[in-house]
């Protein structure tokens, strides 16, 4: 039955009107177009819907039914174009990102709080794991995007947006001989007991580049895949270790102190990963603005991390 909303919302107008004429001044139409639009769902249904003459128009018993269930398919139809239209201005529907423990717990939570503020119907989706696992999400389509960091900065069908640098202190226990130092070498701290994250970890990969970097060969007295691990195993005097800035609110507080790392200084750049080949959704391009706007506010982060400045160009990932 092929019925049509032109033909039901002609046959509600002049059926609430009981008028021909009324109906066609209200939706500015003429009335013949009126009149061949309830023609035609008459012949569609096999019924008489309204009698009509001259001067009257009366709804018959299969017209007033048709009355109710034709108000009722506008009304749904009205409806659902109305949340289509909050979907495409980005005010419904989901965000799904993925991203790295430290900016989860650290950087979004308050750029999540500001875009909620706005897009109260916007449910963000947030999967936290290793950068790996960020990554292999976004080529999948499990994800809109991701923030962490890139071991390579080229990996193809993906674009690189550089977001913020986080710099790698040394974090020690309180009255170790090295926290009297303002800031401590690689060097220096390659030569303590040194207690590692899970080698899974961007964090893990770039403190053992710094170390072969320095000249230092290392072998962890213990690791962790948890960096609250890491640092109560320094709190309690176990031995040292490297975090970046975004870490350290992880790590419960206690008798640890932190110190810059020279000899080489070390930061981790974190970016917004997007497909090239898929345009994000509304709502996650609203949340990327809103990411956006905290940046160039300059927005306060934690001591040692600083927004990238924007003038960077995205990398468009050529080949593996």
């Amino acid at each position: 039955m092929d019925v049509t909303l032109r033909q039901l919302t002609a046959y509600a107008a002049v059926a609430r009107a009981v008028s021909f004429t009324a109906a066609a001044a209200e939706m500015h139409v003429s009335q013949s177009s009126l009149s061949r639009a309830v023609a035609e769902l008459e012949r569609t249904l096999g019924m008489r819907l309204l009698e009509r003459d001259t001067r009257n128009v009366q709804l018959t018993p299969a017209g007033a039914e048709a009355l109710r269930i034709a108000d009722q398919i506008l009304a749904t139809h009205r409806a659902g174009i109305a949340q289509l239209g909050r979907y495409v201005a980005g005010e419904r529907g989901t965000v799904a990102l993925a991203t790295l423990p430290s900016l989860a717990a650290v950087l979004l939570p308050p750029v999540i709080s500001a875009f909620r503020d706005r897009r109260p119907e916007v449910t963000v989706r947030i999967l936290d794991g290793l950068e790996r696992a960020a990554l292999a999400r976004v080529v999948d389509g499990d994800v809109d995007f991701a923030i962490t960091t890139v071991a390579r900065p080229r990996t193809r069908g993906l674009d690189l947006r550089p977001l913020v640098r986080d710099r790698f202190d040394a974090v020690l226990p309180e009255g170790h001989p090295l926290a009297e130092r303002e800031q401590v070498t690689w060097q220096e701290l390659g030569r303590e007991p040194f207690l590692a994250v899970g080698a899974d970890s961007s964090v893990r990969r770039i403190t053992d580049a710094a170390f072969a970097q320095a000249g230092v060969e290392t072998h962890p007295a213990a690791e962790a895949g948890n960096v609250a691990t890491v640092g109560g195993l320094v709190a309690a005097g176990l031995g040292v270790s490297a975090m970046p800035g975004l870490v350290h609110p992880l790590v419960p507080p206690g008798r640890w102190v932190r110190r810059p790392l020279v000899a080489p200084v070390v930061e981790r750049r974190l970016y917004v990963v997007l497909p090239v080949r898929r345009t994000p959704p509304p709502g996650a391009r609203g949340f990327l603005e809103q990411l956006e706007e905290f940046r160039t506010s300059s927005y306060e982060l934690p001591d040692g991390v600083s927004w990238e400045d924007g003038t960077t160009e995205p990398t468009h990932a050529a080949s593996a």
